[in-house]
């Protein structure tokens, strides 16, 4: 799947986006030959398993009644290069598993370059931060109480079918959960509203549920599979910290406040206004549009790419001395980096500024050297 299309369809990105995104679930059924289905199977998942040093009680846990289990129960001390570390003991965890346990590997987004290139592409198109898990489970067990996320979710069922229960209720835009981690599963349960849909998947099959959004799933007959792709872009909570650091830049932010015991606190509160205007005035800048599009970039993880055994060359470039080209929007920081080196490799410039588009990066090597502001060494 390298594009929403791929993701979605029939559904339309333009569709998705103006009807779904945000508002409302969306399952759509598999299409002949179910290629989504293809993401990972049996096979390939149960090889992952078998990279016993790949997991850690964080990232492969069970769950059984709805309840977690600790991991003194399915862990051992193994030895190590580096020292004795806790891992997940497949005896022990298969025991648990024929019991009726299910399994979550969490973190799995770059564990296969199917999950990874799909990660790459819902991050680029979502501009956030995606992460993926896989869960195994079995028929007529259910893993997790109700509950809602705190990020969009995109489910894709790989093996076997899983009846996913949607309810009524919504969140509103949760960022956090309103109660401790003791209390959450019985306010789910008083909270939840009652049951809007139940949804039926089988190989092939997507559900999107927009964050916040109540449900529960419950395996059919047999084993399930299904890998749950976690999307979470940024939100309003940035614009503080990368205000403040904008705003220090002013003296004016710098500057005493006046005291709210004069002048009946008239001086204090025409110095938040201005403060206040000065903030605006900020955050309507290009250039802190600019800022904000970085730190989203920073957020898409994209696919590692090795091309050994073949030892790739640099291409480097040296400042001539001439004035060079003027530069927008992210890309600006990248060649401000490069035209403060003596002499730099565009590759290094790429992996230096990774959330830099690269082909934009490249396009302005050669403006710049068409300038006659950078020679090539």
């Amino acid at each position: 799947m390298r594009s929403l299309e791929d993701l979605l369809q029939p559904i339309t990105p333009d569709q998705f986006r103006g009807e779904y995104q945000g508002r409302k679930p969306l399952h759509i059924p598999a299409g002949e030959g179910a290629p989504k289905a293809a993401l990972l199977d049996w096979a390939t998942f149960n090889g992952l398993l078998g990279q016993t040093a790949l997991w850690t009680p964080e990232t492969l846990k069970l769950v059984l009644n709805t309840r977690p289990v600790a991991p003194e129960f399915y862990c051992e001390l193994a030895d190590t290069q580096t020292g004795k570390r806790l891992r997940p003991s497949p005896a022990k965890v298969n025991v648990f598993l024929s019991t009726g346990a299910s399994l979550v590997a969490n973190d799995v987004q770059t564990l296969t370059p199917a999950l990874a290139e799909t990660s790459a592409m819902l991050g680029q198109a979502f501009a956030g931060l995606v992460g993926a898990n896989v869960y195994c489970s079995f028929g007529g067990v259910r893993a997790f109480a109700t509950h809602f996320d705190l990020h969009e979710v995109f489910a894709i069922q790989v093996e076997g079918e899983k009846t996913w229960r949607l309810y009524e209720n919504r969140a509103d835009d949760p960022v956090e959960f309103p109660v401790g981690d003791d209390q959450l599963v019985g306010w789910f349960e008083r909270t939840r509203g009652r049951t809007m849909q139940d949804v039926r998947m089988r190989p092939g099959d997507v559900l999107y549920l927009p964050r916040g959004w109540y449900h529960d799933a419950l395996a059919e007959p047999g084993a399930s599979l299904h890998v749950t792709f976690s999307v979470t872009p940024l939100y309003g909570r940035i614009l503080f910290s990368l205000l403040e650091k904008a705003a220090l830049q002013d003296p004016a932010f710098r500057a005493w406040l006046p005291s709210a015991s004069l002048d009946d606190g008239k001086a204090l509160q025409a110095h938040l206004a201005r403060l206040g205007r000065k903030l605006a005035d900020l955050a309507a800048h290009p250039q802190f549009r600019d800022e904000i599009a970085m730190a989203q970039q920073k957020l898409v993880q994209r696919p590692a790419e090795y091309g050994l055994p073949v030892r790739a060359a640099l291409t480097g470039y040296r400042r001539t001395g001439l004035a060079s080209p003027a530069f927008s929007g992210p890309v600006a920081v990248a060649m401000d980096w490069a035209f403060g080196q003596p002499d730099f490799a565009v590759e290094d410039l790429c992996a230096q500024f990774d959330f830099v588009d690269p082909d934009a990066i490249r396009a302005a090597v050669e403006r710049a050297l068409t300038a006659g502001a950078l020679a090539r060494v």
